[in-house]
């Protein structure tokens, strides 16, 4: 009769501890959702200036039309990503889907910048200097998001990837969350050098 007794009583220690460990698996995953909710509040805010900056900066640049289109194009296409990684932000698939699409609205928004600088009437107009500042702001504020998103999938893989909770999560069906890194489409090149 002991023997059962301390077989129930371990069989209930073993069952609480899943418990905890399913429980905080499931926080920590509802955690880097959330911030990735952060990052999707955000970018929705960038994707909504690309056109008012586009459009503004046509009205001086008619001639520039294939760099404006693929500055819609690429908003586009980081629109798709957005949507596909906000359906499943678990999704190491769609995290790099979104990752690749703004990496290249990234290169097409640096090329717009390039062209715009190019027009010194474009860029003293009061229009286009507010938005490039309102971009400006909301690419530091994707990139909190994008830092706390990171955090929180860290933590959350950390935990999940420790003894003992490793021994429990691929049962529940928990896997590794991605990190969101936004890289460049171009490679770095090197600093020109500057001689007088």
């Amino acid at each position: 009769m002991t023997s059962l007794i301390v077989f129930i009583v371990i069989i209930l220690l073993i069952a609480v501890f899943a418990v905890n460990i399913y429980n905080k698996l499931v926080t920590l995953r509802n955690r880097f959702k959330n911030s990735f909710a952060q990052i999707e509040v955000q970018l929705k805010r960038r994707y909504d200036l690309i056109p008012n900056l586009v459009s503004t900066a046509k009205g001086y640049m008619e001639h520039e039309k294939e760099t404006f289109e693929r500055v819609i194009q690429a908003r586009n296409q980081a629109i798709s990503g957005l949507k596909a990684a906000s359906d499943a932000p678990d999704s190491d698939a769609a995290i790099s889907q979104l990752a690749q699409a703004e990496g290249m609205l990234q290169n097409a928004l640096g090329k717009l910048n390039v062209v715009v600088e190019a027009y010194p009437e474009v860029k003293a107009n009061e229009t286009m200097t507010q938005l490039q500042e309102e971009l400006t702001s909301t690419e530091n504020k994707v990139a909190f998001a994008r830092q706390a998103f990171n955090d929180a999938v860290t933590s959350y893989n950390t935990y999940k990837q420790t003894f003992p909770p490793v021994l429990f999560a691929n049962l529940f069906g928990f896997q590794d969350g991605k990190l969101l890194e936004f890289a460049d489409t171009e490679a770095i090149q090197e600093a020109p050098k500057v001689e007088f």
